[in-house]
C-alpha cells in the first residue's frame, strides 16, 4: 500500500544545514510526525531512532543493504521498532528490499531504492500522480452520481 502525506511546502534548496532540511522534509512527508517527541530518552529528534535510521543508515550508506537485525543492534532497539519505521519508508516506495548474505545465511536487507534518493523519489512521485488521478476519477463519478440524484 502506498502512503505519503502531501502538504504545501517551500523548497528547502536555500537551507545548507542537512539536519534542518531532513527534519522538515521527513516531517512534511509524514515519516516523522509534526512535533515528534522521541520516546527512547533521546534529547533531540536528530538522535531518535527513525531519524538515525533514515540519515545514518539509509541516506549516508546507500551502497549497503541493512538487515533488520543489524539495524536493531546498532540502534539499540527492538526489531518491531525498526520494522515500524522501515514500513513507513516502504509505504512511500523509497526503500527496496534485497537478499543479502550475512554469516552464511541469506536474509532480507533494505536500502534506498537504487542507492539514490532522487531516483527513489521518482517512484514516490509516480505513485502520487496515480493516486491523484484515481481521486480525480472518483470525484467525477461522485459528481455524476450527485447530478443523477437531483433528477
Amino acid at each position: 500500500m502506498f502512503e505519503i502525506k502531501v502538504v504545501s511546502n517551500t523548497p528547502l534548496s536555500s537551507v545548507d544545514d542537512i539536519d534542518e532540511v531532513a527534519l522538515r522534509f521527513l516531517s512534511d512527508v509524514g515519516y516523522l510526525p509534526k512535533g515528534y517527541d522521541p520516546k527512547s530518552g533521546n534529547v533531540s529528534v536528530t538522535e531518535s531512532i527513525p531519524y538515525r535510521l533514515f540519515m545514518e543508515f539509509f541516506l549516508r550508506r546507500t551502497d549497503h543493504a541493512w538487515t533488520v537485525e543489524e539495524l536493531a543492534a546498532v540502534l539499540d532497539t527492538t526489531k518491531p521498532t525498526v520494522y515500524r519505521h522501515i514500513n513507513k519508508l516502504k509505504a512511500m516506495d523509497i526503500l527496496e528490499s534485497l537478499d543479502v548474505e550475512r554469516d552464511g545465511q541469506t536474509r532480507k536487507g533494505y536500502r534506498i531504492r537504487y542507492g539514490d534518493l532522487e531516483k527513489a523519489w521518482s517512484f514516490t512521485e509516480a505513485n502520487v500522480d496515480m493516486a491523484l488521478k484515481n481521486y480525480r476519477t472518483t470525484v467525477r463519478h461522485l459528481q455524476r452520481l450527485s447530478w443523477e440524484g437531483e433528477r
